[in-house]
């Protein structure tokens, strides 16, 4: 039997670095040698390696890394480099070698005056000699496929740019952001991220880095204009793609080909490869396009509203008073623009510019006609797709063609939209909203407490994905009806992962590694804020475990926000609302609902999870 010290690391020192620590483990042990995996924190420095002792007692040393290491610590020590996947998919293999290395003669180190920083390991192609045979002789390294020194990109530096967008602006715009630039770093590239949040593009790309660019990816749950990228190589997926799965995106856009030349008119907006699933364009990304611009809308009406509250619930019916005043603007005019801006920019996101104004006009005619946000979210889709099909088949003189954005297509699409919208479905529309309202309204606390745990669960099971943002689009429409509890209990779940998840590592400490804890401040500020997302880095790492408990977490959290009948008058903030008097109604409640939810899916989480793999370095 034989002593192996397994190191593993990756970028962001969660999944798969955990997997081939792992996979190296449960391998040692069918083949009877005893493994002490550990996972090497890539921002600890030299306190990261295991010490010299460690070091000595291992007859052989496997290195699985996908990010750059300072190896200066480990001396003249033999060890086999490879990849955190070819550790997962191969662990026999990396043991087998890491042995055979063990027992070989030390090598003539290599001047150097510093530790070597060891370059992420590239897996060579299948039966390449030699691969992944390294030695650490007075800091140098040779990483797998080359007899000197650290392996190169495959290709050489590439240069990428990039786009992330989110419906809400917030979380996944910068969480996918940063981990393009991750990733990107880690496999030799560069990358320039614009990044379209809530308040509005920050590091916009210029017209120089888009030019130079080999590949373009655009990482959006919304529309994104695409005109700046003509002639360049699209990639196009979601923001939870680009968050999880950053490696794969990366080399899926260096492997799209760029269009052929067209000419300049025929060439708008290049076509794009598109990941499977969420990533394209349909339907679904076009609701959260309308959804992410109907957002602030419903916000700032919502607060204002609120605040007429603060003068007496009825104050607003005083005329010429400061709330009178605030309820005209809240009332009267944000939340009659909620359901025009929806469907507007649903058809916008379908059709672009020309599909927007027969989107507002059927959004206000849906509004007129008691159809509600249901009725403009029909009204979008109408006015978009009638609006895209009418660029498409209708052909104007060459003379006249300009007419068409500005004059043909608002026309006819608005036209179609208004008397689909009068004549057919805006009544249906009505009979189902008045019914939806009527029934929320005269549920029994058993429904009620149904409701409550069905959207809670909803919240916490994809934490920002398409099931969260499914329930979270249905209860913000609802606020133009007037239906406040539904939207109480959906905010509330949604804050239950990142709290819970905080807390947990306090109650169960060694059930988390060190990065885990470390961030747990900032997982729970997240959380106060109303940002789910900030719950996927514990996700990542043990989703099978960490799911359910936050689901039934953030179901008891919604069911009792219901049950006790608090409201909600804004759609985001958090608990910030609560500065805002009469933005929560029953804060007492509202604040034991989501305390007692954060409590039992953090129990839940601290009995389920398995105690974590040692961090080497973490304090």
């Amino acid at each position: 039997m034989s002593r192996i010290l397994a190191l593993t690391a990756c970028p962001s020192g969660t999944a798969h670095s955990v997997m081939a620590a792992e996979a190296l483990k449960k391998q040692g042990a069918l083949l009877g040698h005893e493994v002490e995996a550990r996972v090497v924190d890539p921002s600890a420095g030299p306190g990261a390696w295991p010490d010299a002792a460690t070091l000595l007692a291992a007859d052989a040393v496997v290195l699985a890394t996908d990010t750059r290491l300072d190896t200066g610590p480990l001396g003249g020590r033999p060890m086999h480099v490879t990849s955190t996947a070819s550790a997962i998919r191969d662990p026999a293999g990396a043991i087998h070698a890491a042995l055979a290395l063990g027992g070989a003669p030390a090598a003539a180190p290599t001047p150097v005056s510093a530790g070597v920083v060891l370059d992420p390991v590239v897996p060579a192609p299948a039966g390449a000699p030699g691969e992944g045979a390294a030695r650490v002789d007075a800091g140098a390294v040779s990483a797998p496929g080359s007899a000197t020194g650290p392996a190169a990109a495959p290709g050489g530096t590439k240069r990428l740019v990039a786009i992330t967008a989110c419906p809400t602006g917030i979380a996944h715009t910068f969480m996918a952001a940063e981990a393009l630039k991750r990733q990107a770093t880690a496999m030799g590239h560069e990358i320039a991220v614009e990044t379209q949040g809530s308040v509005g593009a920050k590091n916009v790309l210029t017209e120089e880095q888009i030019a130079r660019a080999d590949a373009v990816i655009i990482a959006a749950d919304t529309a994104v204009d695409l005109s700046r990228f003509s002639g360049k190589a699209l990639y196009q997926t979601d923001t939870g793609s680009a968050l999880k799965k950053a490696p794969a995106v990366i080399e899926a856009a260096l492997a799209t080909e760029a269009p052929a030349a067209a000419p300049a008119a025929a060439r708008a907006a290049p076509p794009a490869a598109r990941a499977g699933g969420k990533g394209g364009s349909g339907p679904y990304k076009h609701l959260l396009t309308g959804v992410s611009y109907m957002l602030p809308v419903v916000v700032a009406g919502g607060l204002l509203i609120a605040l007429s509250f603060v003068f007496g619930i009825e104050a607003f019916k005083e005329p010429g008073t400061l709330p009178a005043a605030l309820m005209q603007i809240g009332g009267g005019a944000a939340f009659l623009l909620m359901v025009p801006v929806l469907s507007g920019f649903i058809a916008y996101s379908i059709a672009d510019r020309p599909g927007l104004a027969p989107g507002l006009i059927g959004g206000l005619l849906a509004q007129q006609l008691g159809a509600g946000f249901l009725g403009g979210i029909v009204s979008g889709f109408i006015a978009g797709y009638s609006a895209r099909l009418i660029a498409d088949k209708v052909r104007l003189p060459e003379g006249i063609q300009g007419l068409m954005p500005v004059l043909v297509i608002p026309l006819l699409a608005t036209a179609i939209t208004g008397l689909l919208m009068v004549y057919v479905v805006g009544a249906p529309m009505k009979g189902i909203l008045e019914g939806l309202t009527a029934w929320l309204g005269g549920m029994s606390s058993t429904n009620a407490v149904l409701l409550g745990a069905l959207l809670g669960a909803m919240m916490c099971f994809d934490m920002g994905g398409p099931v969260n943002k499914a329930a979270y689009a249905f209860t913000v429409g609802l606020l133009s009806s007037s239906s406040f509890g539904p939207m109480a209990a959906t905010m509330a779940a949604g804050m239950v992962p990142p709290l819970a998840l905080a807390l947990a590592t306090f109650l169960a400490p060694r059930k988390f590694v060190a990065s885990e804890i470390e961030a747990r401040q900032a997982t729970g500020v997240l959380g106060l804020c109303f940002i789910s997302e900030g719950a996927i880095p514990y996700v990542a790492r043990d989703p099978l475990r960490v799911i359910p408990t936050m689901m039934i977490g953030g179901a008891v959290t919604g069911a009792l926000s219901m049950l006790f009948g608090c409201t909600l008058r804004a759609p985001h903030g958090g608990l910030f609302v609560l500065l805002i008097p009469g933005a929560v109604g029953n804060v007492a409640m509202y604040l034991a609902a989501i305390a007692a939810g954060t409590v039992v899916a953090a129990v839940l989480v601290a009995v389920a999870k398995r105690p974590a793999v040692e961090v080497v370095g973490a304090a």
